[in-house]
């Protein structure tokens, strides 16, 4: 059994999807879990919705409605307009619907996930209809039916026990006996122990497809990209890319800890755990070999690789009485930023200051500056 993943460039419109169903006649003999993520930017519109809708700053109504068009503009292009799946649709953004209508409930993390994560059940809904009427017979599944989390919203940390055991029970029967299956699923999301929807972070269906695999102690996962492989760079930072063909489990983890965006960070750890190799391949030329990650090292580990973070704050952070920067200094530190759910992507110790670098979020900065100003001179630098 492989796993594929399909990101949301791949079914960004009506001719991704249908280049999709391509890619999975190229593997019509094969038993296949395929994760999809949202379709085009339907992520970064439910986050914009989510925002208006908690802070009251927008109008998420109407935000709703342009993700409405949007979907329905794709169904057009793929179903006859009596085809069920546009009932389906429907149904499906009223839980956008009915979230909105009443105040928030929860923290802004809490319904986020219960919002963002409707994106991935349109993409997958829709891709599977497709792939079902032109014949390329395939079952879709809820990956909350084995994909348990804790109660950590937009960074949901995976119960593996729990989550066995539902895929033992939920998941597993599907790619019983001789016959190929497909089953199309969601990338992203989990489920908490109270039936509350979580996130798996930020482009977190590579994640998916990876737990997906150790679940399955599947043969291999691979993710389908707009890019041939995983390059050195970003190119659309850098000219004169060059696509790496093998990385080990471990260069491919410090790249991607570093920001490399074409996998998820999390995604390396459930493969190398069982030994499950990693194909990343373009969905434009799927014959094309791509780049492999697996346990052998690397054959192009002297090629140098260039990491480009955009929206980033530089904090730096002092003590009040000139004193040097020392341990519990760095232990009060670090538990402010883990308390605020702020990660640090570099940081810099100097005699009398740290430094570091984060990912600039609006909702979170506030309270962590706030929080460090308690016991230390803080300077921030946006842009």
């Amino acid at each position: 059994m492989k796993v594929f993943k399909f990101g949301g460039a791949s079914v960004k419109d009506a001719d991704g999807v249908k280049n999709v169903a391509e890619v999975m006649r190229l593997h019509s003999g094969d038993s296949i879990s395929v994760v999809i993520s949202a379709m085009g930017k339907t992520t970064n519109a439910l986050e914009e919705l989510t925002k208006a809708y908690f802070t009251k700053s927008g109008n998420a109504g109407e935000q709703l409605q342009k993700l409405k068009d949007f979907h329905h503009a794709i169904l057009e292009d793929l179903f006859e307009s009596t085809h069920p799946i546009f009932d389906e649709v429907n149904n499906t953004f009223v839980e956008i619907e009915w979230a909105i209508e009443d105040e928030p409930t929860g923290t802004y993390d809490f319904e986020y996930d219960q919002i963002v994560s409707v994106g991935e059940m349109l993409s997958t809904k829709i891709v599977s209809a497709y792939l079902n009427e032109i014949g390329i017979e395939n079952t879709w599944m809820d990956a909350r039916d084995f994909i348990n989390t804790d109660n950590t919203y937009r960074e949901g940390r995976i119960d593996w026990e729990l989550s066995q055991q539902s895929a033992n029970r939920n998941l597993k029967s599907s790619f019983t006996g001789s016959e190929s299956k497909v089953i199309i699923t969601q990338g992203f999301i989990g489920v908490t122990s109270e039936n509350f929807t979580t996130t798996l972070g930020r482009e977190g269906s590579d994640f998916t497809a990876a737990i997906i695999a150790y679940l399955l102690d599947a043969e291999s996962v691979t993710i389908w990209k707009d890019v041939p492989g995983v390059l050195n760079a970003d190119p659309k930072w850098f000219d004169s890319t060059i696509k790496l063909s093998n990385l080990s489990y471990g260069e491919a983890i410090e790249l991607t800890y570093y920001g490399t965006s074409v996998i998820h960070p999390r995604t390396i750890q459930p493969l190398q755990n069982k030994g499950i190799p990693l194909y990343v391949k373009s969905f434009i030329n799927p014959s094309e070999e791509g780049t492999l990650i697996d346990a052998n090292t690397s054959l192009d580990k002297l090629i140098p690789s260039f990491i480009f973070r955009v929206n980033q704050i530089l904090i730096k952070i002092s003590p009040k009485d000139y004193s040097f920067i020392m341990e519990d200094n760095l232990r009060d530190i670090f538990t402010c930023f883990t308390e605020h759910g702020v990660r640090i992507n570099m940081m810099q110790n100097l005699a009398l200051s740290f430094s570091v670098s984060v990912t600039q979020d609006e909702l979170k900065m506030p309270g962590l500056l706030k929080d460090l100003e308690k016991n230390f001179l803080v300077e921030s630098i946006e842009g």
